[in-house]
């Protein structure tokens, strides 16, 4: 029974590695590409995390203490990412361009141990969850490299998708190895919708207008928006 995990942890892996090459390939378009990338990660927040932490909490929490933790994501994202700006320019620099990533990497090792975690309550829940995962895994290894592009360079993407694509195994071992209270599960979830909601509407819609002002930016915004709402209902 435990393999079954393991070779979804295994799927998600290759998944998010064949999004991040395809990124890399089309890096000369970067400025569509991250208006791609900002309607997906808006989509995974509006339409993934928020829908699944709502589901999670269940009678555990209200829906308004999770929409406070998604703006305390938000809020929280938005001060980290201000208190880098103040720190020596350099510095700042390397951080900054590396926190986008790091959030989407943090983001994989939880998609990983919701599997993990899953498959030990039910198996049923357990290919759910894991099918879940893997429709967006492509998108995650696509707006890792689309970010570490557009703020550093293109060894830190590959860098940073080779720990996107590992981090979902990771989570899956760690899940199947802890057992965390489902209670928090919600109230992470809900965390991360608010950072992906900055992310995507705050940092890489403005970037991709900035990179390429034309309206076929704003349609590849929307295109991915719908995207991932056409990805997340099939998936639920």
């Amino acid at each position: 029974m435990t393999l079954v995990p393991l070779a979804f942890g295994l799927a998600a892996m290759v998944a998010t590695l064949a999004g991040g090459m395809l990124a890399l390939r089309l890096r000369h378009r970067i400025g569509l590409v991250l208006g791609v990338t900002a309607g997906i990660v808006v989509g995974v927040a509006l339409f993934d995390l928020v829908p699944e932490a709502l589901e999670l909490a269940g009678d555990g929490w209200t829906i308004r203490a999770m929409m406070a933790f998604t703006a305390l994501g938000l809020g929280g994202y938005m001060l980290l990412d201000r208190l880098l700006a103040r720190i020596p320019r350099a510095t700042a620099a390397s951080w900054r361009g590396d926190l986008g990533p790091a959030m989407l990497c943090l983001h994989s090792l939880m998609d990983g141990l919701g599997i993990g975690i899953a498959f030990q309550i039910d198996t049923a829940a357990g290919w759910m969850i894991a099918l879940a995962v893997l429709t967006h895994d492509v998108a995650d290894g696509v707006n890792t490299v689309s970010l570490s592009l557009a703020a550093r360079s293109e060894a830190a993407a590959r860098r940073w998708l080779v720990l996107n694509g590992v981090a979902p195994m990771l989570g899956v071992l760690i899940g199947l190895g802890l057992s965390i209270p489902a209670a928090m599960l919600a109230p992470l979830m809900a965390l991360f919708a608010g950072i992906f909601l900055y992310i995507g509407a705050c940092e890489l819609v403005p970037r991709s207008q900035s990179l390429d002002p034309r309206l076929r930016t704003s349609l590849a915004t929307l295109a991915g928006v719908a995207l991932m709402l056409g990805v997340t209902h099939f998936a639920h």
